[in-house]
């Protein structure tokens, strides 16, 4: 099977027109995205589009062969021109099936969202699933072996085409059915100035475990490409309201039941911080699970979906009170010692996990040095302790403003 995609854009396109946002101004030559359309094979076009014909003959291709135009969501704005030659434009009712004259078996899938998704079969028996702009598929997401799953007793797809970066959970969904594997090509489209374009994109679509190509590549299914996998650990770095904690979320709102691990306990009747927790927990996915617990070596130990522990800095704080840190008596008595040893002992996890692991932590040090030996105390062994886990880490982000700049990895 052969995929050209002759846009990768929303229905807007990118730029949006007469927009003044920063993505859309630097979203110009290589970078700018017509609206998401894609030919298969010469002879099946999903999604009619403005330039569809000029758009094809820069990437290579003809129209003359398409024997079927298929379309995915109500198209807004005035109405698309029919190429000359080409068969009348339609949507296939959810569930139904369409055999092509040219050997393509397409079936309709279910949207929760309006739109539809096909499911295309080539003549070569390679599967492709194309979704619609904000779409995921209806009822998905339960194990191969529950009902109403849509991909029971099936293999996983060979291409899946979907809006990754507006709708991160139908990701989630379909790995969590069995319809995207390790070795789904998963490609971003639909793609809008919410993420701007260049490396932050390429980042986004990688931790994901996806990829974005430019309008007019063609992708031929099993050629050799290198596999889109997201760093196993993580560790996210940034100061208060830096935007680390969404950065972090952001890295596994594609995966399914990931286990959110909250260092920062309850206090009672503190209603300021309840309130912070709050926010944190409405923001998650509804399918991730909360363990709220200080002791993160068992989890790390401990096989299962990936990992997100935010924050080390809470983390510090109880192993300090733990360690009687706080006290220059204590510490000097073997609290020192004893904290030592615990954070060598979560860093030795750490290196030594199969988990998918994001850890989030505070950046301190950079400004006013604190008034209290208390207080120095701390930012000295947090520091010590972001280069620890650092370093067991392949991947390490600073996040400042909401921006996210690369330290490794």
């Amino acid at each position: 099977m052969e995929l050209t995609l002759l846009g990768t854009g929303t229905p807007e396109g990118l730029p949006r027109p007469g927009c003044p946002c920063a993505a859309c101004a630097v979203s110009v030559g290589t970078r700018a995205r017509a609206a998401t359309a894609v030919l298969v094979d010469g002879a099946l076009l999903l999604d009619l589009t403005p330039g569809a014909v000029l758009a094809g003959a820069r990437a290579g291709h003809s129209l003359a062969g398409v024997r079927q135009v298929l379309l995915t969501h109500p198209h807004d704005g005035p109405a698309v021109e029919l190429p000359p030659g080409l068969p009348a434009a339609g949507r296939v009712p959810d569930g139904r099936e369409l055999s092509v004259i040219s050997g393509h078996r397409v079936r309709a899938v279910p949207m929760d969202a309006p739109g539809t998704g096909y499911e295309v079969t080539g003549p070569d028996g390679g599967r492709l699933l194309y979704l619609p702009p904000g779409g995921a598929p209806a009822g998905w997401g339960s194990p191969r072996t529950e009902s109403g799953g849509g991909q029971t007793g099936q293999r996983p797809y060979d291409i899946v085409l979907a809006d990754v970066l507006g709708r991160p959970e139908a990701l989630a969904r379909l790995r969590a059915s069995g319809a995207v594997g390790p070795a789904t090509d998963v490609i971003a489209v639909h793609l809008d100035h919410d993420t701007p374009p260049g490396g932050e994109l390429e980042r986004r679509c990688a931790a994901a475990g996806a990829r974005a190509v430019a309008d007019g590549t063609t992708v031929l299914l099993g050629e050799y490409r290198a596999a889109a996998d997201p760093p196993r650990r993580t560790l996210v770095l940034g100061g208060a309201r830096s935007g680390k904690s969404v950065e972090a979320e952001r890295r596994l709102e594609g995966f399914p039941d990931v286990v959110y691990a909250a260092t920062g306990g309850s206090r009672d009747g503190d209603a300021e911080w309840a309130q912070r927790v709050g926010l944190h927990r409405e923001r998650r996915p509804a399918s991730w699970r909360t363990a709220e617990t200080c002791d993160l070596v068992p989890l790390l130990a401990d096989t299962g979906p990936p990992l997100l522990i935010d924050c080390l800095a809470l983390w510090l704080t109880d192993a300090m009170d733990r360690a009687g840190a706080w006290d220059d008596d204590v510490w000097a008595k073997g609290g020192q010692r004893r904290l030592r040893d615990r954070v060598a002992e979560l860093a030795a996890a750490v290196r030594a996990t199969r988990r998918r692991v994001v850890l989030v932590s505070n950046e301190v040090g950079s400004g006013i040095v604190p008034a209290t030996a208390s207080g120095r105390r701390f930012r000295d062994e947090l520091g010590r302790l972001n280069a620890s886990v650092a370093g067991e880490c392949e991947h390490v982000l600073l996040v400042v403003a909401g921006l996210a700049t690369v330290l490794k990895g």
